[in-house]
């Protein structure tokens, strides 16, 4: 997606002093069949510029295809469009040698706020006809903190979603009413072995509802 100037120069200067790095535009028709809420790009995501690419892509492609769908019918955006990242020392065994990584890390509730504006803009052009969260972050993003992926996954809500406030330094409820599914996030499973076919059912939901 396209997006308005001040709108990336607003949320740039609204992550000032956060480990972020890098923009990652959503990506997708401006009417698809559902859109998709993730996380935040990680390294790959950076590099390439494509939303969920690397392992997580593969299996969110799976997943789409258990739901009889493509990339190509569904948005694809996050919380957050920059990588965050810690900093962190360690030892390379070959080198010998202390060296410092960057690594990804889950976006801080912060940081979730600093993007806001750009999900509200994309959930504003876009006007999903259903939104799919995968994972906490963009669950507790929309439809507040006392969501849990664990305990609500594959339930369809229908209201109103988390929008930005007036004066951009909170949340309120949207007024128009949304159709939302968590789901778990497709790189879950690489943790989480049990986990494929809570994943498999949610996603032949998901097929059902938009046949």
């Amino acid at each position: 997606m396209d997006y308005p100037q001040e709108l990336i120069e607003n949320v740039l200067q609204r992550s000032t002093g956060m480990r972020l790095e890098g923009f990652v535009a959503g990506q997708g028709p401006l009417q698809p069949k559902l859109m998709i809420v993730g996380e935040a790009p990680g390294r790959n995501e950076i590099a390439n510029h494509i939303p969920f690419s690397g392992q997580a892509g593969v299996e969110l492609m799976n997943c789409l295809a258990v739901a009889g769908l493509t990339r190509d019918e569904v948005y694809i955006t996050s919380a957050v469009r920059s990588r965050p990242f810690s900093i962190k020392e360690r030892l390379n065994k070959r080198t010998g040698q202390i060296e410092t990584i960057r690594p990804n890390r889950t976006p801080t509730k912060k940081e979730v706020l600093a993007h806001a504006p750009i999900l509200d803009y994309e959930i504003r052009q876009v006007k999903p006809p259903l939104i799919v969260t995968v994972g906490n972050i963009g669950l507790q993003r929309l439809l507040g903190p006392n969501h849990s992926i664990t305990e609500e996954h594959g339930q369809l809500f229908s209201g109103p979603i988390q929008e930005l406030t007036a004066d951009k330094t909170g949340y309120r409820w949207t007024k128009t009413s949304y159709q939302v599914i968590p789901l778990f996030h497709p790189a879950a499973v690489f943790y989480n072995r049990k986990l494929a076919a809570a994943i498999k059912a949610d996603w032949q939901q998901i097929g059902r509802l938009l046949q």
